[in-house]
């Protein structure tokens, strides 16, 4: 049986309907800082996956979370919903114990903890939400679960052991004698000891008798540097050399901006790490909160780096021989290891640095790669593809049976995208010009990679079909993105150009006529995206509401198919092409596929059907079946350069990082074909 990667880390969330309003937002809060940021795409990210579990109704009870992970936490939101629900008690009775399977119950009304008492649950410590300070709920949310991330995803700390055994040690650099620094790390110092964050966090300090660059730098081995850069803090020998120290050691650091007016000199070693600005003294707790959040957050990042780069390299994705790092490499940090060694390959975590930033490594011949990107794929003799992206989002169903979030999409169209034009390939969309679509995301993408790479070709090609280039908002629209963009408006077909009363205006879909004029128009501009395409990638896709006459990624699918063009088929990301995955694997359509479904599912679909049918341009469902069915995966995976093991894997991977890598993988296998 074909299986995914197994990373070293998956995180699960699984709560009742009902108590959606409760916490769904401090889920989704929690989890942007675990993912990629969608709005911050080339900031550095923990890149830990995540899976969510719940239901549309309190009637229907979500699948178990998967074994998916080396480790896999599951956060289980336990409350008076879950606990007068028998159907809910017997669903967390039932979740496995593994001792790589933890489950950690949160209470976000205290008659939850009452699970404990018998059960899965008996005896286990809640984490006490409901106990949360209001103003402060979100901040609370993410130090507690992102330390039980910490404990039992990375350190492997087990149920009955001391869970201070496993804190994170923190170390406080600042200016002495009475600089603002030294406030603010007494301030840190008080708030921990006088909260139950004493768990969380070991803050160091320097013992009486002891020396200071042995204290200091026995310490920092096993510590969270907190930098605390105050308007002397660079000037200062020990400060600069406690960064040093945390530098060589490769240790995590987090930098305190708490300038009160200038400082002449940035200290470089204190740089290339996340930094926090505070406001000056007295600190709130506001403050104190986010310098914490950082820094446990800059722990867990550090360590799963490691954890996930050592991994890919136990795949094959990244060279064996190459040193890990946890962040961008810095020169220093470089010049040390090239004394032991002539020849050096460094790795380190996505989003990979670009030109400008890394010159100064082929002086010294260095290989950099991150596990998606190395520098020896910039090689202009290599084949640039024209490479359309059939990417839409699907309607929810409340994470029943579906246990990721459409960002999930964005995600893979923001990663995918920056890969493929790095390396100068052309990329092709249909439409979708709205706020927060696919096309935004990919253009976002293209004007940065724009910027950096300093070209002035154009790498994204919109297709867009009549009558949406008739909208001026559509035309002002492309304006934002003028630089970084071909726009193509597509004629309208021959057979419906007698029936148009203006082709200058919009014409509404309000009808069965005028839809079957849209769909008329759709089917021409995919068809003619899909000519000049190289190769087709599928992920996502609608089954409802959409305007054709049958859902679009559907339709480019099957005209993808009929042109005989390299096709992947990213199934793990669910949507249409999850169940289109599942079809081909299982010979036999699904529902959706049927034309009895489509009916029942889509308003005045039969109308539209009606009119296409007597047009000769109506949807064959018995074709659709038969084109499904009788795929060869084989077939699909030679056309894209891939063994039918790594194909299948795409087809069912939920991760992105392995749907990137496999589809970065069959492009280059067809480079080298020519």
């Amino acid at each position: 049986m074909v299986t995914p990667i197994t990373p070293p880390l998956a995180v699960h969330f699984v709560w009742h309907p009902d108590d959606n309003d409760n916490i769904r937002s401090i889920i989704m809060d929690f989890r942007r800082y675990l993912t990629r940021d969608i709005e911050r795409p080339f900031s550095r990210e923990l890149n830990i996956p995540t899976f969510l579990y719940s239901s549309k109704s309190f009637k229907c009870l979500p699948s178990k979370p998967e074994k998916l992970a080396n480790k896999d936490v599951i956060f289980l939101f336990i409350s008076c919903n879950t606990l007068m629900d028998s159907n809910w008690e017997t669903y967390i009775n039932e979740l496995p114990e593994d001792d790589d399977y933890h489950v950690i119950p949160i209470a976000i009304e205290q008659a939850g903890i009452n699970h404990t008492s018998s059960g899965r649950l008996k005896n286990y410590n809640c984490i006490r939400a409901f106990d949360w300070p209001e103003e402060f709920k979100k901040e609370y949310a993410i130090l507690f679960l992102s330390h039980e991330i910490y404990r039992f995803g990375l350190k492997n700390a087990q149920p009955g052991s001391l869970g201070i055994y496993h804190s994170i040690r923190l170390f406080l650099s600042h200016a002495k004698k009475g600089d603002i620094g030294l406030n603010h790390a007494e301030s840190i110092k008080h708030f921990l000891d006088n909260s139950n964050m004493q768990r969380f966090f070991d803050a160091n300090q320097i013992s009486p008798g002891f020396k200071f660059d042995q204290e200091i730098e026995g310490h920092i081995k096993n510590s969270t540097i907190i930098a605390i850069a105050s308007d002397h803090y660079s000037s200062r020998y020990w400060c600069q050399r406690e960064i040093l120290s945390a530098k060589k050691e490769r240790r995590p650091i987090i930098l305190v901006n708490s300038l009160e007016e200038y400082e002449d000199r940035v200290f470089p070693a204190a740089s290339n790490i996340p930094c926090v600005h505070v406001t000056v003294e007295p600190l709130r707790e506001i403050d104190i909160l986010k310098i914490l959040i950082a820094a446990l957050l800059e722990t867990i990042r550090f360590e799963h780096a490691h954890k996930l780069l050592r991994y890919y390299q136990e795949q094959g994705w990244i060279d064996s021989s190459a040193e890990i790092f946890a962040r961008p490499p810095e020169i220093q940090q470089l010049i040390d290891s090239l004394k032991k060694k002539e020849r050096l390959a460094v790795c380190y975590p996505e989003p990979p640095l670009y030109k400008e930033e890394m010159e100064w490594v082929n002086h010294f011949n260095i290989t950099v790669s991150t596990p998606l990107w190395t520098s020896a794929y910039e090689r202009d003799d290599d084949k640039k593809f024209r490479i359309g992206l059939s990417i839409s989002d699907y309607l929810p169903d409340g994470y029943e049976s579906q246990h990721q979030d459409l960002d999930e999409l964005k995600r893979f169209s923001q990663s995918l995208a920056r890969h493929l034009l790095a390396n100068k390939h052309t990329l092709i969309y249909g439409g979708d010009l709205r706020d927060d679509g696919f096309t935004q995301f990919i253009l976002d993408e293209a004007a940065v990679l724009r910027d950096r790479l300093q070209v002035e070709k154009l790498f994204v090609e919109n297709y867009l079909s009549w009558p949406l280039y008739t909208k001026k908002e559509n035309m002002k629209w492309y304006a934002s993105y003028k630089t970084v963009i071909n726009p193509i408006s597509v004629n309208i077909p021959n057979d419906i150009a007698g029936i148009i009363n203006d082709s200058n205006l919009f014409l509404e879909p309000n009808c069965p006529e005028n839809k079957y004029i849209w769909s008329r128009c759709l089917t021409t501009m995919r068809e003619e995206s899909i000519l000049s395409s190289d190769v087709r990638i599928f992920a996502g896709g609608k089954f409802e509401n959409y305007l054709g006459k049958m859902p679009g990624v559907l339709e480019e699918f099957l005209i993808s198919l009929r042109k005989e063009k390299p096709i992947f088929l990213i199934g793990g990301l669910g949507g249409l092409t999850s169940k289109l995955c599942n079809s081909i694997k299982n010979k036999s359509i699904v529902e959706e596929f049927t034309e009895e479904w489509q009916i029942s599912h889509n308003t005045s679909y039969i109308e539209l059907q009606n009119i296409a049918v007597q047009n000769n341009h109506g949807a064959n469902y018995e074709e659709i079946k038969f084109a499904i069915e009788n795929i060869s995966i084989e077939v699909l995976a030679q056309r894209v350069g891939l063994l039918r093991e790594d194909y299948e894997k795409l087809m069912i991977t939920p991760f992105i990082d392995e749907c990137v890598h496999l589809i970065i993988k069959g492009i280059k296998n067809l480079s080298k074909r020519g």
